[in-house]
């Protein structure tokens, strides 16, 4: 027996036994075997660091290629195992690839089911059975369509087609109409992640179709388990012994365990992290429980998944579970299961060409059967065509989980080699298909074309301004509350919604909680109460001035632009006012900066349905004041005015805000000699009726200033910075504008634009807070 392997069973130590087979784990380098006919890939653990190190080199370089296509990750990781497989590595040098991928090699197959296992262990985290009640009937029934015709159809098919097959064929045409059937939530909510389009309408309901599909699916898969038994056993007290033990499985996980997690739960105080032991029994409880389904004849990830789908989603546990297993497990160990089966396809190895066609056939016939029974439901419930053809496609698609039920089937033998190649290869031609169809058919950005004269500009004066506020934040909260305290007047109700962007974890599943409808906050996040708390107190204080509608959206973060802009454009909303990503002390220091909330600007400046104002919160730098003096004080408001669209837009929003007698409003012009053109006289035409104003109103002051180039222009920015509450700018002007020559190329945030930029750089004695203004009118989508 060797000190770096084990003995082979079945052979006693002392025994000589040529057959005898042993592992060698660890290597004494490649100096020490130079005098030996061995080699160092002869050892488990550097062969396998050298496959990880092939596998993820590799799989990532082609991404980094091949997403230019846009084509998903999968097809990445299934192209790595044919170079590195059979196909291209084992044609060019077959002896270096068998010695560097063995068949027998158990290390690098049990390391990537291990992934797995915990792979499905996150989906059941991520999964909320809750969402089952509430999510509606169109998801319902474009899932039960997505579920039901498939597996009834496949038993059909499976009657009809099986006589034609020989007897040891039918094990494989049987597994992969099986497979073929389903419809797994991960799959579906991997897809609608690449294509940034989870938070939009399709997403959600696809998503929600999805996620009944699913667990329809793994109930009808335990069903059919113990048919299976009832009809293969001669006793049938053995099949029913075979459904009592999925009962009681599935009872004792889902109902057995909630109680112990429910505790770990009322254990762990409110912001604070969930302790270590109670993760490490978790830890230990996913292998453990794989190992029990391995003994009762089951799938090795089925009681992890119903393990997860027993722990609470959201925060503390689900989400913090979600942070600590999901980079390792989802971003290391699950990507190479693919990889791996990947690497026993050879496309070169074909013989039996007829029973192939009749896969083809099957494959083919199969994804028809859930496009044809997805979009049906779709149609009835009044989707249009272009949306429903798009969810099909979507609930059609196929990824990692199918991958992992052909290896299964390969491994148990049901599935010969080249039936195996077939599939994964169909397999990757339907997630290619599928990314790029969605991508053709559903182009987000167009969600909002010809949503036009959506902004205060065009607004009434008299009307109801209709305002959507963004906070992460309390500060962020306060500080729009401060703005809607000048913007209020008895003349013209401001209609809020306040929107609290909650980032998603430990769920799958975004929401968008309507406040207003009596829904909860179920992601358990105290400042998200807080923020809503803020809101109702606001609303309270200044009834009759504002009315405020709370929402809550928990979202991704690359995707909460998308849940502004929904709704902005479903409420009609005028302006969506966003919190800037830094926050300063009363010491004029950075105290605070969101690269997260940075993007969410950006992506919102590109997408916004209606204007767009970004509030840039500089209170905390200026000098304290009391409560009771801040209120008896005007509210000095300014506008530096240099003309264009996003001028105009930031002159009308004042405008409005002067109504209010607390309201002083300055509006400074800043002029030079020049060619009048058409902005120049519409310029003049909202000056025109500002002049009328400042005559009627006493709060109202209009000044013009001279300015030859962007120096000047820059002084006498600096000049007002320390003389105001608040200055409102425009964000867009023409590049070619003698007034702002020199400034932007010293423009440090875009978009902020050139004057917005230096105010929000201004130093601590200078502590004016800025709203920098964009106007969404007849062009939308406008990029920064």
């Amino acid at each position: 027996m060797d000190l770096n392997g084990f003995q082979r069973e079945g052979v006693n130590p002392g025994e000589e036994d040529n057959c005898a087979l042993h592992v060698k784990v660890h290597s004494p380098g490649s100096f020490t075997l130079m005098d030996t006919s061995d080699y160092v890939l002869n050892y488990a653990l550097p062969r396998l660091l050298l496959q990880l190190s092939l596998i993820f080199i590799l799989t990532h370089s082609l991404h980094v290629l091949l997403r230019r296509l846009s084509l998903p990750r999968t097809i990445s990781k299934i192209l790595a195992g044919i170079i590195l497989g059979k196909t291209i590595f084992g044609n060019l040098s077959g002896e270096m690839q068998r010695r560097l991928f063995p068949e027998d090699d158990v290390l690098l197959y049990g390391l990537s089911r291990f992934g797995f296992i915990f792979y499905m262990f996150l989906v059941g985290v991520k999964m909320d059975l809750s969402m089952i009640w509430k999510v509606g009937r169109k998801a319902i029934t474009i899932g039960l369509g997505a579920s039901f015709a498939p597996m009834i159809t496949a038993a059909i098919m499976w009657a009809i087609i099986a006589p034609y097959f020989p007897l040891y064929k039918r094990a494989a045409v049987s597994a992969v109409l099986r497979i073929k059937s389903v419809t797994p939530f991960p799959v579906i909510a991997g897809l609608l992640i690449d294509l940034k389009i989870m938070n939009t309408e399709i997403g959600r309901l696809s998503l929600a179709a999805a996620l009944v599909a699913d667990l329809v699916g793994k109930v009808a898969a335990v069903l059919l388990n113990v048919y299976r038994v009832y009809e293969q056993s001669s006793s049938k007290s053995l099949a029913w012994l075979s459904f009592i033990q999925s009962f009681v499985i599935i009872t004792s996980v889902l109902v057995g365990t909630r109680p112990l997690f429910s505790r770990i739960i009322r254990r762990t105080p409110e912001g604070k992290p969930v302790k270590q032991e109670y993760l490490a029994f978790i830890y230990l409880a996913i292998p453990f429980t794989a190992f029990l389904c391995t003994n009762l004849g089951l799938q090795d990830y089925y009681i992890p998944f119903l393990l997860g789908l027993a722990i609470p989603n959201g925060p503390p546990l689900g989400s913090t579970l979600a942070i600590k297993l999901d980079s390792i497990t989802t971003g290391l160990l699950t990507p190479l299961l693919i990889t791996n089966f990947s690497l026993w396809i050879d496309l070169a190895d074909f013989y039996d060409i007829a029973f192939l066609k009749a896969i083809c056939m099957i494959t083919v016939g199969g994804v028809a059967i859930k496009l044809v029974f997805v979009l049906g439901p779709a149609l009835l419930n009044n989707l249009p065509i272009r949306d429903a053809i798009t969810i099909s496609i979507i609930l059609s698609t196929q990824g990692i989980v199918q991958g992992a039920y052909y290896d299964f089937e390969y491994r148990s033998q049901n599935i010969d080699g080249e039936t195996f190649t077939l599939v994964i290869m169909w397999m990757a031609v339907l997630a290619a298909a599928a990314h790029l169809s969605v991508k053709y058919l559903y182009d987000y950005s167009k969600i909002y074309r010809g949503y036009v004269k959506r902004n205060i500009l065009n607004t009434s004066r008299n009307s109801q301004l209709r305002l959507l506020v963004c906070s992460q934040r309390c500060d962020d909260a306060a500080a729009a509350m401060k703005l809607l305290e000048a913007t209020s007047s008895t003349e013209a109700p401001t209609q809020t919604y306040a929107l609290n962007l909650v980032e998603l974890v430990g769920q799958a599943t975004p929401l968008i909680i309507n406040h207003g409808l009596g829904q909860k906050n179920t992601s358990g996040d105290t400042l998200s109460r807080q923020i809503i708390h803020l809101w109702q107190n606001f609303e309270q204080q200044y009834s009759g001035l504002v009315s405020v509608q709370a929402f809550t959206s928990i979202s991704l973060p690359r995707f909460m632009h998308f849940d502004i802009c929904s709704v902005a454009f479903d409420y009609l909303t005028s302006l969506i006012i966003l919190p800037f990503h830094r926050k300063w002390n009363q010491h004029g220091k950075i105290i605070f900066e969101s690269n997260v909330q940075r993007t969410i600007n950006r992506e919102v400046l590109g997408a916004a349905p209606c204007s767009v104002g970004i509030l840039v919160d500089r209170r905390k730098t200026r000098a304290e004041v009391s409560v009771h003096e801040e209120r008896q004080l005007y509210y000095h408001v300014a506008v530096i005015f240099l003309g264009d669209d996003d001028d105009r837009e930031a002159l009308a929003y004042a405008m409005r805000m002067a109504k209010s007698v607390k309201v002083q409003l300055n509006v400074v012009r800043v002029v030079r000699e020049e060619k009048e053109n058409w902005d120049s006289v519409l310029d003049r035409e909202i000056l025109r009726e500002l002049k009328m104003l400042s005559r009627e109103q006493n709060n109202i002051v209009y000044r013009e200033k001279l300015s030859s180039d962007g120096g000047e222009t820059a002084m006498l920015v600096n000049s007002m910075a320390d003389s105001f509450d608040l200055i409102v700018v425009g964000r867009r002007h023409r590049e070619d504008t003698p007034l702002l020559v020199g400034l932007w190329q010293w423009n440090d945030v875009p978009e902020l634009g050139p004057i917005g930029d230096i105010l929000a750089s201004a130093d601590v004695n200078k502590p004016a807070s800025v709203l920098v203004v964009q106007q969404q009118g007849l062009q939308v989508n406008m990029l920064i």
